[in-house]
């Protein structure tokens, strides 16, 4: 909603300055937005008068002005315009000004030979419109020395403000000065709307195609016929406001309509009353009945749409948009105004329904004053009449008014117990009764709610009205209670993993994606989703209908993305939710991410090589040592799902508990993503491992760091090639958790010499003495219980 500061004051009787108004408005709940001055852009322009304007001695086309500013000299200007003339006044641009049209700063220069000091503008540089034909010409009252700003009108500031979906009262400059004068800004000043007597009796009638109820799509309707006017160009002080908030003056007619409508939020409509066909009807369109409208579009109508029709056909869509057909022209000469109030839900409905976007839509959708239609006419009739001349039939009307009127009882404590704000009584009643409430008792109060403030439903809306002009900045701050003495952490250990996973992964080196959790359902369907409860009824995108049972296909799609741009070594982790299904459980919170291609580049050390499933397995360990899973009593397995190479991936398992998946993806995952090279990427879900525990069932065993040398052993194991390597090694950590302090793989072999269907597994074992350096023959103890564990376990063979 935008005004000007002296259209506010024609409503409003104060002498606050801008800057109270501005900050008093957002204090009421209509917070400013912007506020523009035109005057800043015209800064150092003023009024010149044109004292001679002879031929240029060097151009045909131009002229060499001697210029009075009102400064007490006279400046020389080269000038190009077609009109400038001795005894002209126009806008003259000293040297140094900005011109906004031309983008230009002015210099003292020569043209042609003569010295120009400064510039006479035309409408267009200065944006004031399109014509550059010639340089603006004033009125020979404007006085020279002038600011530009003042003589063009343009020295009123702006104001926009945002006005929130109830406070349609606020769509008009009255309402707004309504509210400043409840806040203690001034004195409101009342609307004149006494009512016009008419000459006649109206030709044109209103009538209902229903039974008019006050809950009826339209339930009443008021208008009046005008005859001998003459339509045209609106005054200039009614143009001048229309193009301050940004309208395009049309015609007096159509421009008296607009005014009304910003002015005192009244929508209104003119049609040429030559080109109806008898009465004018309210009722709802017919099955594809059609309508060219205003803006020059056809809409076919159905019955949920209020029309506005005559004999012939429909000629407005009710409360929306009038039809070109029936569009007041320069040579009208009969007018027949309507004055309608339409239930808002209807109004919203059909707008949506035609895709049609209007000020009058705007406005009564959100609900205006159905008593409006009454003094909307008079004053619409009072502005005709002054602005166009001829004269005015008696009013007609249909309809009955709805049933606006409503009271409701404010206690005199609601106020305080609801806000903690201790407003006196007096000013309670004060307030409510400057913003229109009629208010009886001294408390508690019965508030008779005004015709437009449909949004008032009961005490708290009240309460709301006294506190927003009393202050909400007046509400006390209290700290809530302190519920022990020391704070508690926020965030428990489950939810603490994802910033620790995500510092993990950071920290290996990943760079951290953002992406949407939804995605194609076909892409969904290869990830193990698709299923129909997870499908989106009202997506943001056609192609983006599915909550993604994994966040890697959007990994994919990003590492996809990068490599386009020659980013072909992507590294890039997500922490997220996945969606197995739509009931409570069915979200997981996960650690994934990627690598794509080499995961060593060539370099002077040693030689390059791509990722491998070892390197997403490295990543998901790093991942569950961070959030303090137990990570040693975790065993890889296979068992990866179908979206990973089947002979290169697995899955972490506590038990038989799944912790995270990892490996390289599918051959036909990174073909369909055109993915040059190996994709290694990893899953973990950071919810799996078990929480800690809140207490230590025993004493924690004390870091002890010996002074003694540790020892090393290698067994070499001959194994069916279906045996895990971890398994061996999980086995020989095991035998004495005392003195063994690792067990690590070190070599395979399978070929000459191992039997078929046999490999070969070798670890080292590290022996840690803590009390004493052993001797041989513990250390042969130790290896004999290596050896048996790890045949007890996996059925392996020492080799010799």
């Amino acid at each position: 909603m935008k005004f000007t500061l002296s259209w506010l004051k024609e409503h409003l009787d104060t002498k606050a300055t801008l800057a109270e108004v501005r900050d008093t408005l957002t204090m009421l709940g209509l917070e400013v937005e912007g506020i523009t001055n035109p005057a800043e852009a015209l800064k150092g322009f003023v009024v010149g008068y044109v004292v001679e304007a002879i031929q240029h001695p060097n151009a045909d086309r131009l002229r060499v002005c001697k210029v009075d500013t009102g400064t007490g000299t006279i400046v020389q200007v080269v000038c190009g315009a077609p009109n400038a003339r001795a005894g002209m006044k126009g806008i003259f641009a000293p040297p140094g000004s900005y011109i906004p049209g031309t983008d230009l700063h002015l210099k003292v220069g020569k043209i042609r030979g003569e010295e120009s000091n400064g510039m006479l503008c035309s409408s267009r540089e200065l944006q004031l419109g399109d014509d550059h034909s010639g340089i603006i010409d004033l009125a020979p009252e404007a006085v020279i020395g002038q600011p530009a700003a003042e003589a063009l009108g343009l020295d009123d500031a702006v104001i926009e403000i945002k006005v929130t979906p109830n406070r349609g009262d606020c769509l008009g400059v009255h309402g707004i000065a309504r509210d400043l004068a409840a806040a203690g800004l001034g004195t409101l000043k009342l609307v004149k709307a006494d009512a016009v007597e008419g000459g006649y009796a109206s030709p044109i009638k209103w009538t209902h195609g229903y039974e008019a109820k006050p809950d009826s799509p339209c339930p009443i309707v008021v208008g009046r016929h005008f005859r001998g006017i003459k339509n045209g160009p609106s005054p200039d002080w009614l143009q001048r406001r229309l193009k301050a908030i940004g309208l395009r003056p049309i015609s007096a007619l159509v421009d008296i309509t607009n005014l009304v409508t910003f002015d005192l939020n009244r929508p209104l409509h003119v049609f040429d009353a030559g080109k109806l066909a008898g009465d004018l009807v309210m009722r709802q369109a017919r099955e594809g009945e059609q309508i060219l409208a205003l803006d020059g579009k056809t809409y076919t109508l159905d019955p949920t749409i209020s029309v506005i029709a005559d004999s012939k056909g429909v000629h407005g869509v009710g409360g929306i948009m009038g039809g070109e057909d029936t569009g007041v022209r320069d040579d009208t000469t009969e007018v027949f105004l309507e004055a309608a109030y339409f239930q808002p839900i209807g109004i919203a409905a059909s707008g949506r329904k035609l895709g049609i976007l209007s000020d009058a839509r705007y406005r009564n959708e959100r609900g205006i004053d159905p008593e409006s239609c009454l003094w909307g006419a008079e004053v619409a009739t009072r502005l005709i009449l002054e602005l166009c001349g001829g004269e005015a039939s008696e009013i007609t009307r249909s309809g009955v008014m709805p049933n606006w009127q409503r009271s409701f009882t404010l206690r005199p404590d609601r106020v305080k117990t609801l806000t903690g704000i201790d407003v006196p009584g007096a000013d309670t009643a004060s307030i409510l009764g400057k913003l229109g409430f009629k208010v009886d008792g001294q408390g508690p109060w019965t508030a008779a709610v005004p015709s437009w403030r449909p949004d008032i439903v009961g005490e708290a809306d009240l309460v709301e009205e006294v506190t927003r002009v009393w202050g909400f900045d007046k509400i006390p701050t209290t700290s809530l209670p302190r519920l022990s003495a020391t704070s508690k952490p926020v965030r428990d250990p489950i939810q603490r993993r994802v910033p620790q996973a995500r510092r993990a992964l950071g920290a290996r080196g990943m760079n951290e994606a953002v992406t949407w959790s939804f995605l194609p359902y076909k892409k969904a369907e290869r990830f193990g989703g698709g299923q129909p409860d997870l499908r989106l009824l009202n997506s943001i995108d056609a192609t983006l209908d599915t909550m993604r049972p994994s966040i890697l296909p959007n990994l994919i799609e990003a590492a996809t993305r990068n490599e386009a741009r020659g980013l072909s070594d992507p590294a890039l982790f997500e922490v997220g939710p996945q969606y197995k299904d739509a009931s409570p459980t069915g979200q997981r919170t996960v650690a994934a991410g990627l690598r794509h291609n080499m995961a060593v580049p060539r370099n002077w050390a040693g030689p390059a090589r791509t990722v491998d499933a070892f390197d997403a397995k490295a990543d998901a360990l790093a991942v569950l040592a961070s959030i303090g899973a137990p990570v040693e009593n975790m065993s890889a397995q296979a068992g990866a799902p179908d979206w990973y190479h089947p002979g290169r991936s697995g899955a972490i398992k506590l038990g038989d508990r799944v912790m995270a998946h990892f490996g390289e993806l599918h051959p036909e995952i990174t073909a369909a993503a055109d993915l040059k090279g190996p994709v290694a990427a990893f899953e973990v879900f950071l919810d799996a491992p078990p929480p800690p525990k809140a207490k230590a069932t025993k004493a924690r065993p004390k870091l002890v760091l010996s002074a003694f040398q540790p020892v090393e052993r290698d067994f070499a194991f001959l194994v069916d090639a279906a045996i895990e390597a971890e398994k061996i090694a999980r086995a020989a950590r095991n035998a004495d958790k005392a003195l063994i302090a690792g067990a690590r793989v070190f070599d395979l072999y399978a070929g000459k010499g191992v039997p078929e269907g046999k490999k070969s597994i070798a670890i080292a074992v590290t022996l840690q003495p803590v009390e004493r350096t052993l001797t041989d023959a513990e250390i042969e103890a130790v290896s004999t219980k290596i050896v048996a564990a790890v045949v007890k376990a996996t059925g392996a063979v020492l080799r010799g």
